[in-house]
């Protein structure tokens, strides 16, 4: 049934003209950034269905073959779709303006109409690949996108989440083997308490050994939720995959991270703006109370500067995720623009975050993640530099995800 419903959505949130995968395209640019640190300028690229064929400078002397179709971006600079490997679209908010929850009374074709609307925000708001750490209702939503039946970022996801409630090892080993059954795409892990809670470590060494242990054997990833520097170090030295916030992560712990190759996911402000802008929707639910709203508002000076000390760090990966959840879908790009203007990161070091370094963490990087011969078309173009000025990321003007248009302001031509 849920799998009809997504599919109604194709009419709702169609595209206003998806080229197909199997028409020759070529686009032109102003700029091209390739995702590793690489700029081109005059730039051009041609894609054949779903993979780019060419990326080479020379844009102006360029005419494409009989039949092909070309997209004119003047002015413009292309770079790889982008990549959040933190969000969750399943959160949204229901008829009544609040957070929705199972108790509600919002029926299961409501939830997959709002999470196909936020995925759809999302693509159009360049973001072409999005991980979702723990909901069950992500499963048809990703296949609904694989087969082309809704328009969305190719989604991976967790399924539910692991937690202290889960169990000892013995119970937490079986958990990872059930999600692997259920078609997880990697294991989402809580180790520490959420920020309106303190933050403070839930599970054991022996709990994450046993669950990042039986997950790596498995052939799966695992992210780990964990504020407390205890949390973090405990996840780091279980050889857990990545570690999720931080809040309160230590030089200690950050240089810890950096030794053992752990790839971070620090968020550097939507997340908790977005709950404090839309604290009325949010508030009286579970632990989003008057306590939580002020651990939030204490958090944000924290997370900017975790982030600073963790971009100082040398050799620790520091990726891009924005823990976007209603209110924050299709403003994902806003964190990035923080962590150039707030945090100091460098705006093409910002881009490289949520481009080929994000896939490299996913374990797409021969996939996605850069502008290069043989990899999916996944392909934004932006008004302005982002190379230069971050915010240039909110203006996006042109999307394409695996050789199909989804969002073109600038008319093709053949």
């Amino acid at each position: 049934m849920r799998r009809g419903l997504v599919a109604l959505t194709l009419a709702v949130f169609s595209p206003v003209a998806v080229v197909t995968a199997e028409e020759a395209v070529a686009l032109r640019a102003a700029i091209l950034l390739d995702g590793r640190g690489g700029r081109l300028e005059d730039a051009r690229v041609v894609v054949e269905g779903a993979r780019i064929v060419s990326v080479e400078a020379g844009a102006a002397r360029f005419v494409p073959a009989g039949g092909s179709r070309l997209y004119d971006l003047a002015g413009l600079t292309l770079l790889p779709g982008l990549i959040d490997v933190h969000a969750h679209p399943a959160w949204y908010f229901n008829r009544s303006g609040r957070l929705h929850t199972p108790q509600d009374g919002d029926t299961p074709a409501q939830g997959a109409l709002a999470e196909a609307g936020n995925l759809y925000a999302t693509l159009r708001a360049g973001f072409t690949t999005l991980q979702s750490p723990g909901a069950p209702e992500d499963k048809d939503a990703r296949d609904a996108i694989a087969r082309g039946e809704i328009p969305g970022p190719r989604l991976l996801t967790s399924l539910e989440p692991l937690n202290e409630k889960t169990g000892g090892p013995e119970e937490l080993r079986r958990a990872v083997s059930q999600r692997k059954a259920e078609g997880a795409d990697f294991i989402k892990i809580f180790a520490s308490k959420s920020i309106r809670e303190g933050g403070g470590q839930t599970l054991s060494g022996a709990q994450l050994e046993a669950a990042c242990g039986e997950a790596r054997s498995l052939g799966l990833r695992t992210l780990v939720h964990a504020h407390s520097a205890e949390s973090i170090r405990a996840a780091v030295m279980a050889g857990c995959t990545q570690i999720e916030h931080g809040v309160f992560a230590t030089d200690q712990v950050l240089r810890l991270m950096a030794e053992r190759g752990t790839y971070f996911d620090p968020q550097c402000s939507l997340v908790f703006r977005n709950y404090l802008d839309n604290r009325a929707k949010y508030e009286g639910i579970g632990n989003y109370n008057e306590e939580g709203f002020r651990a939030m508002e204490k958090a944000i000076p924290l997370a900017v500067g975790v982030l600073r000390r963790a971009l100082a760090t040398p050799g620790l990966p520091v990726v891009f995720g924005t823990d976007a959840v209603a209110g924050a879908h299709g403003r994902n790009a806003e964190d990035l623009a923080c962590r150039v203007q707030e945090g100091g990161q460098p705006a093409m070091d910002a881009v490289v975050s949520a481009t080929s370094l994000a896939a490299r963490s996913l374990g797409l990087q021969d996939e996605v993640g850069v502008l290069a011969p043989g990899m999916q078309a996944d392909i934004v173009a932006v008004e302005g530099d982002p190379s230069r000025d971050a915010a240039a990321l909110r203006r996006v003007r042109f999307v394409m995800k695996a050789g199909r248009v989804y969002r073109n302001e600038a008319a093709p031509s053949k």
